[in-house]
């Protein structure tokens, strides 16, 4: 058997039966949290949520350099490390608004209210500004060149702005947001089956990201490809 049949394999195993054990998992076999009750298992989602949103804005980032370190040599694969820098955003942004959503849905059954300007839904908040600009830099040019170029810079600069606005402003200003993970000894406090639950999805939901962004690589090189044939057709 070749390796691919093994990684479609191994995929689908993680997408129609590992993730839905997670989810059943999450909701019959994890305990409550104290002080939050079962609205406080939206951590199961949430957590993996951010997580792939900074680990695909990284991605994003390092293709982005490996496109001008391409241009400054003159190498060839600038337009596979676009399609890869730019799949990866728009993945990452599309798991910074579910993190978002599942954070406004803990807001509401513990605060009353989906939204409140807490630093931490204000940080995200301003980080989907940033991304959302990136997409409509991508779209204003009409030069290839010109797009890839000032499209990687802009998704470098914007990633430095990722672990500020994820990690230090939430944790520089006051913010009624709980951390159910991990206590002010930087110490555990999760249940063991809690524990369990939550690095499994953990695993799951990355795994499903990458497989996420294999398909939109490919289906990106055959846009391309196929834009390609009909430009010498039209010739």
């Amino acid at each position: 058997m070749s390796k691919k049949k093994l990684s479609d394999y191994f995929l689908a195993f993680i997408i129609f039966i590992y993730l839905p054990l997670v989810f059943a998992g999450a909701f019959f076999y994890a305990p409550t949290i104290k002080g939050l009750g079962e609205t406080g298992k939206v951590i199961i989602f949430h957590v993996p949520c951010s997580w792939i949103t900074v680990i695909a804005f990284l991605i994003s980032a390092v293709f982005s350099v490996r496109i001008l370190h391409a241009l400054s040599k003159k190498k060839d694969g600038i337009i596979k490390y676009d399609v890869w820098a730019a799949g990866a955003a728009q993945i990452g942004f599309l798991f910074a608004l579910l993190a978002t959503v599942t954070g406004s849905i803990w807001a509401k059954k513990i605060w009353h209210s989906y939204w409140n300007w807490d630093p931490r839904e204000t940080s995200i908040f301003i980080l989907l500004l940033i991304y959302a600009a990136y997409f409509a830099l991508r779209s204003a040019f009409t030069n290839e060149q010109d797009k890839i170029r000032i499209s990687a810079v802009y998704s470098i600069i914007a990633f430095f702005t990722v672990p500020f606005f994820i990690f230090i402003i939430p944790r520089v200003y006051e913010s009624l947001h709980p951390n159910p993970i991990i206590n002010e000894s930087r110490q555990m406090t999760m249940d063991y089956r809690m524990k369990y639950v939550f690095f499994a999805s953990l695993f799951g939901f990355t795994v499903f990201f990458w497989y996420l962004l294999k398909i939109k690589i490919r289906l990106q090189m055959l846009i391309n490809k196929k834009e390609e044939i009909l430009e010498e057709i039209n010739e």
